[in-house]
């Protein structure tokens, strides 16, 4: 019979993790046994998936508030530190916020306006426009800010994020002072040492701090990138990538994980007899149309992946094929000319009108997206996801 679906991703439950748990085993079993509940049989190619959460709560890869205070102290000094670009997330920065703070004497908090690099918003371009304001060149201190804007709610959390951190830094015994604005090195007018916080654009920023003078630039990357007296760390992306565990702990992104996704995938060939794909995801790379939120709040979507991942896409657009090259075709000819097409296709596709409209991105992003919309970011208990079908096509029986 002739196959009718094509990709199919489903989540996988599993245990809960802790600390130490053997990863490869609980993964692969999982799988195994979901194969078997639900009557369906692994292929070569299929991919899966697993969320970095459980790879770090298994390596223990945790930091408390007096860690990232003792590193921050060390690398900036602890006196009066500029804090950057940061996202508006009680789950992603606040405690981070806090741990920074505790490690300063002062904190002279930068938000970018009218939202993050990720889309949180603290105001919208129509409040600018009808203020006068120049989001580009403008400087606006706290005063201002509530002058023009008064209070703005987040649209989905209800947090006023300007109050809720500059709470969190009196907390922690800092003195704060806040300002509004999007270019750099307008916090060189307020102190030289600065923690800049931005994720994707962290190294023009860096770039653009010390050649204006700064004599102290951190990122986050910079932060927790050695145990501080026994604590996780992430050698390559630090604080970036971190999850609240705890009112004075967080998650890091996972760490040294290459050789894990490829052990799995060599217990799977064993049990199985099958070449699995493996990768660890975080956050897709995707927007939310409504609230404007850009989801990838994690350095990159994998941090590890088997090797059969690295690449893009290189497909044809059926659509195209259909209205043009075969245009005069209908029915089981035109079936028979474009999977002959995709039979024959060149190994690359580049600059071909026919792949024009398909997805110019990495697998690893595009999979990774797939996988974190299928497992969700609640109760839903699926940390693994299995994924067929994802490198079939029109052509494939």
């Amino acid at each position: 019979m002739e196959r009718r679906i094509g990709t199919v991703s489903r989540g996988v439950r599993c245990p809960i993790i802790r600390e130490g748990d053997n990863l490869v085993d609980i993964v692969v079993n999982s799988v195994i046994e979901a194969a078997d509940s639900e009557g369906f049989e692994l292929r070569n190619r299929d991919v899966v998936g697993i969320t970095e959460s459980i790879v770090a709560r298994a390596q223990g890869n945790y930091v408390s508030v007096e860690d990232i205070a003792a590193d921050v102290k060390a690398k900036t000094g602890g006196e009066t530190v500029g804090i950057i670009f940061p996202i508006l997330s009680r789950n992603r920065f606040a405690i981070n916020l806090k741990g920074i703070a505790m490690g300063c004497k002062k904190v002279v908090l930068m938000l970018s306006y009218p939202s993050d690099e990720v889309g949180n918003a603290l105001l919208t371009y129509d409040q600018l426009d009808e203020a006068g304001i120049n989001p580009y060149s403008d400087v606006l201190s706290l005063e201002k800010y509530r002058e023009l804007f008064g209070e703005n709610k987040h649209e989905f959390t209800g947090v006023d994020y300007v109050d809720y951190y500059a709470g969190l830094i009196r907390e922690a015994g800092a003195e704060v002072e806040i300002v509004f604005a999007n270019q750099a090195k307008t916090i060189l007018n307020y102190t030289d040492c600065v923690i800049n916080c931005d994720i994707h654009t962290r190294v023009r920023t860096k770039r653009i701090l010390k050649a204006a003078g700064a004599k102290v630039v951190c990122g986050l990357d910079d932060i927790m990138t050695a145990p501080v007296n026994g604590s996780g760390y992430n050698a390559q992306y630090g604080l970036l990538g971190s999850n609240k565990s705890t009112e004075d702990t967080i998650k890091l992104f996972p760490h040294e994980c290459k050789a894990m996704v490829e052990a799995i995938q060599a217990s799977f060939l064993e049990k199985t007899g099958k070449h699995i794909e493996v990768m660890v995801y975080g956050d897709g790379a995707f927007k939310d149309p409504q609230g404007k939120i850009w989801e990838l709040a994690d350095p990159v979507v994998s941090p590890a992946f088997t090797d059969g991942l690295i690449g893009t896409p290189n497909e044809l657009k059926l659509k195209y094929l259909a209205d043009n090259d075969f245009a005069e075709l209908s029915g089981a000819e035109l079936k028979d000319a474009i999977s002959n097409s995709i039979k024959e296709k060149e190994s690359n596709l580049v600059g071909n009108m026919a792949s024009q409209g398909t997805t110019p991105r990495q697998l690893t992003d595009l999979i990774g997206s797939l996988c974190d919309l299928t497992s969700g970011s609640g109760d839903k208990g699926t940390p693994i996801i299995l994924i067929q079908g994802y490198f079939d096509n029109f052509a494939t029986d």
